[in-house]
């Protein structure tokens, strides 16, 4: 899951703005709600099943609409701040997401509970854009250091304690609490933020690239559809070879259109850096080696396994605990390595603790998931620590909307696509290791086991539970190694390209950033 850039300090110094503590406590308010308006849903997700029904694929875009929708956007939405006012962006996001939130209340379809999903992720979209640039324009120097920093953890708080938050209210008070805790956070945010936070704009934004916009999020929408429908209508079917496709057809279309507008949403010569380039890999890497396990784990755990929401938000605050503190050693090691060795080692644990996660079998006792699963939260920390610093010395304060937009969307929309295959994956894992000849019904039975909903399963396949709970077990090893391997590689790749000392872009941006709009 995403987390706020650190922006770099501006050349001349800002008087400092009476309310700007008021205003952070806004900005990271809304930061908290990020993390936990992504693991809730998570966690939550088989009592959602049980209560609303849908098909797994139905299912699936309980997650990947928001993730989707806040991948695609963040672009669009740091532009719009830059333009149209960083505090109108901000207050119009938290406004919607708060609505949105009350509506789903009254849900009792689960294609209107995806559909609210994916508006909630324009909404957090915009407020993370709005939020995160309008905190710029009133922090300065080592304020604006300490800012960042606060908002950072923020963000470490709301992935460490979001699942036994979540775990707790569906527990005792359904899945609908959820919803009423991320309205009240974000009532809070929006009546702090509309008080105190003032108006900024950037006088030299351009009007909004929008059909690159368009070319970009169609991309990305039937990617990810065609990734999350192919183990149900096969890979080979020719509906989902038309969706991947019009996918590719729809990229390479948002290729043309930012190599000829004069503001680009995205700069594509700055991939002629390999030190940028390596930053957007490292952006990406943490979606198969940590974000996807924010998902998985909680359907085994719950779905599966059997244990309790509660008790599975316990056991994730392994996994999600050392990015409270370890991404600070990451820094301090900055001072003595470079970032491609400490990144790259952290990587390499992660795939350790992937391997060791993959040791622990169904029915033996929940702490031997703690240290595979603090392994990988150690690992992970080390590149989270260093993925803003590295990302913003490529990006001048004059862009405080692209900032957020270029790093952000690359790490958004890499864990969503991440989520979609990993699903995906592991749903045509698990058919190959059902203990049973190929019948109508296996293939929407090991997508509904993928999901975690073993009755359902069982009812589909007319298998007993035990079954195919060693066959969803032996498939869960199998990701799990496969993400070991990925994790390991992407290692290999973040070391090479940053490695490299080649001159900042921060020229060539800054040049974008004073041309003329249109």
């Amino acid at each position: 899951m995403t987390k706020p850039l650190s922006l770099p300090e501006p050349h001349p110094t800002l008087p400092a703005h009476p309310q700007r503590w008021i205003i952070l406590f806004s900005v990271c308010l809304a930061g908290l709600i990020m993390p936990i308006n992504f693991t809730g849903p998570a966690v939550s997700l088989p009592a959602i099943a049980t209560s609303l029904g849908g098909s797994a694929v139905a299912l699936n875009w309980v997650t990947n609409a928001f993730m989707l929708t806040f991948g695609c956007s963040l672009m669009i939405a740091g532009a719009l701040a830059d333009r149209f006012g960083r505090k109108r962006i901000f207050v119009s996001g938290l406004a919607v997401l708060t609505l949105s939130s009350l509506i789903m209340l009254a849900v009792r379809d689960i294609i209107a509970f995806d559909l609210i999903r994916a508006l909630q992720g324009f909404a957090a979209a915009a407020a993370f854009a709005g939020g995160t640039a309008g905190l710029a324009q009133v922090f300065d120097g080592a304020e604006r250091t300490k800012a960042f920093s606060l908002l950072g953890t923020t963000f470490g708080v709301g992935l460490a304690f979001g699942p036994v938050m979540a775990g707790f209210l569906v527990q005792h008070f359904g899945w609908h609490s959820i919803f009423t805790s991320v309205s009240l956070l974000s009532a809070i945010a929006l009546a702090t933020g509309t008080r105190y936070m003032h108006e900024s704009r950037d006088p030299a934004a351009a009007k909004l690239d929008w059909l690159g916009a368009v070319a970009f999020t169609l991309a990305l929408t039937l990617l990810t559809y065609a990734i999350i429908q192919a183990p149900e209508s096969g890979w080979n079917s020719h509906g989902i070879i038309a969706l991947f496709c019009s996918a590719l057809l729809s990229m390479l279309a948002f290729v043309l259109i930012e190599r000829r507008v004069r503001r680009p949403m995205l700069d594509l010569s700055l991939f002629r850096y390999p030190r940028f380039v390596g930053v957007q890999f490292l952006a990406a890497a943490p979606a198969y080696s940590y974000v996807v396990l924010l998902v998985l784990l909680p359907l085994r755990f719950i779905g599966v396994e059997g244990y309790s929401p509660l008790d599975t938000g316990i056991i994730m605050l392994a996994l999600s605990a050392p990015l409270l503190v370890l991404p600070m050693l990451a820094g301090l090691l900055a001072h003595r390595f470079s970032a491609g060795i400490i990144a790259s080692v952290g990587l390499l644990i992660c795939a350790f603790g992937l391997v060791g996660l993959a040791q622990y079998a169904s029915g033996q006792p929940f702490y031997r998931l703690i240290l595979p699963l603090l392994i990988i939260g150690c690992g992970i920390s080390l590149p989270w620590g260093l993925m803003d610093g590295l990302a913003v010395s490529v990006v001048p304060k004059e862009r405080a909307g692209m900032a957020t937009g270029i790093f952000s969307t690359i790490r958004v929309a890499g864990e969503g696509i991440a989520l979609a295959v990993v699903g995906a994956l592991l749903a045509t894992l698990v058919e190959r290791h059902l203990p049973v000849m190929p019948l109508a019904d296996t293939v929407a039975g090991a997508h509904r086991l993928a999901m975690g909903d073993l009755p359902q399963a069982a009812a589909l396949l007319k298998i007993d539970a035990v079954a195919l709970k060693q066959s969803y077990e032996a498939a869960f090893h199998s990701l799990l190694y496969i993400l070991a391997l990925l994790a390991a590689i992407s290692g290999g790749i973040v070391f090479v390209f940053l490695r490299h000392t080649s001159p900042s872009p921060l020229a060539t941006l800054k040049s974008i950033a004073d041309e003329p709009a249109e």
